[in-house]
């Protein structure tokens, strides 16, 4: 089963950074992967996606020019880099395949912004 392990999330002051990582099981290579985020109570939000060749987009003009999504294939990891975080962005963050988030969750990293 494929397993999909994200991480990197804590507790940062507003206008800090934090990196978010998320390795697969399996390679993802050819994978379009995105990042996701989830509050309580509320439905599963798209935050930005990457596909194979690199091109990137943001869902959110809120997180554009704040947050970076990368990827390192040989390493089957995705990453999310976020700057001048600020406490509407703390929640839930999760990683899977774009659009479909087609393989299973993982736990989540929590990210937690304090003002």
């Amino acid at each position: 089963q494929v397993q999909l392990v994200e991480s990197g999330g804590g507790l940062v002051q507003a206008g800090g950074s934090l990196r978010l990582s998320c390795t697969a099981s399996v390679s993802i290579s050819v994978n379009a992967m995105a990042w996701y985020c989830q509050a309580p109570g509320k439905q599963r939000e798209l935050v930005a996606f990457i596909f194979s060749g690199g091109n990137t987009n943001y869902a959110d003009s809120a997180v554009k020019g704040r947050f970076t999504i990368s990827r390192d294939k040989a390493k089957n990891t995705v990453y999310l880099q976020m700057n001048s975080l600020k406490p509407e962005d703390t929640t839930v963050y999760y990683c899977n395949t774009y659009p479909r988030g087609a393989m299973s969750w993982g736990q989540g990293t929590q990210v937690t912004v304090s003002s």
